[in-house]
């Protein structure tokens, strides 16, 4: 399998076919952590097509800067890229002011910073285990009681946390990243609950596998066949479709949405393998990259 980067897929669409008004988005701005690479760089993508200006947020400095420079370009729309790491509440709240400053107002927030990869749980280190539930689940409330103090406290929003199905039956060699996931639906549904009458909604959007995505490349030949014929769908999705579902939650359309869960997976979580004789040959694969 020839060698490739998550880099080579953070590129913007070559073309663009609306299904939703063009202008849905105007005025507002999304606050999109993990927004330099893979499904929540095409996430922010799409919202600025839609008239949406976005900062987008990496721990890598110079992926943002560059991602900013690319959707800029390609949709016309402001992006204001930073540095952060989202399990560092100071910094956290740093970052809001930097926003907050320069575009002056947040109305979306996508939680998309995350950390994963396979491995079995008798392998895991704890160290492994606390850093995935840190960046995933803490990071999580840490953006949105950062994003709630400083700004939709007084003028509402709307927060998307991007979490998925693998705790849904257990899934193998996920023990750390399902129960990460899980945690976010559950906050979803607290935070729904606590800040709703602020005229703040909060929802997760779990994607299936996605085509073009770090996961799906590690997944190689064999066993990426073996994956999609096990979808009802019969196909990978896309991150445009994600990022579509993105746009939905966000716009008015989505008003009366809050404290739930969109799976946007083609129905995988439901007949997705879990089968163990697929574990080997996927960790000696893993080994190999």
């Amino acid at each position: 399998m020839a060698a490739s980067t998550t880099e080579d897929y953070d590129v913007c669409l070559d073309d663009y076919k609306y299904i939703f008004n063009p202008s849905l988005l105007k005025g507002k701005v999304a606050f999109i952590t993990g927004g330099g690479s893979g499904i929540c760089f095409t996430i922010a993508e799409i919202l600025m097509r839609h008239k949406c200006d976005t900062v987008i947020l990496s721990r890598k400095l110079e992926r943002v800067n560059k991602s900013s420079r690319r959707l800029e370009e390609a949709t016309g729309q402001r992006c204001l890229p930073l540095q952060l790491d989202v399990r560092k509440p100071q910094d956290v709240l740093t970052a809001v002011d930097k926003a907050l400053s320069h575009f002056g107002r947040i109305d979306i927030v996508v939680n998309g910073a995350a950390g994963n990869f396979l491995c079995p749980a008798e392998s895991m280190s704890f160290n492994a285990f606390k850093t995935v539930i840190e960046i995933d689940t803490i990071g999580t409330f840490n953006i949105s009681k950062a994003v709630y103090d400083k700004y939709m406290k007084h003028h509402g929003g709307v927060i998307i946390n991007i979490s998925a199905t693998l705790a849904y039956r257990g899934q193998m060699l996920q023990a750390h990243a399902g129960p990460a996931k899980a945690a976010i639906d559950a906050l979803t549904k607290h935070l729904a609950v606590e800040w709703g009458h602020q005229g703040i909604r909060v929802v997760s959007l779990s994607p299936g596998p996605i085509e073009k995505t770090e996961g799906i490349r590690r997944l190689g030949g064999e066993l990426e066949e073996a994956r999609v014929t096990s979808i009802p769908l019969q196909r990978f999705g896309t991150k445009k479709e994600i990022a579509e579902g993105v746009v939905y939650l966000a716009s008015p359309a989505a008003n009366f949405v809050t404290g739930t869960v969109l799976v946007i997976d083609g129905g995988s979580w439901l007949t997705g393998t879990n089968d163990f004789s697929l574990a080997k040959p996927l960790l000696e694969l893993m080994s190999k990259m």
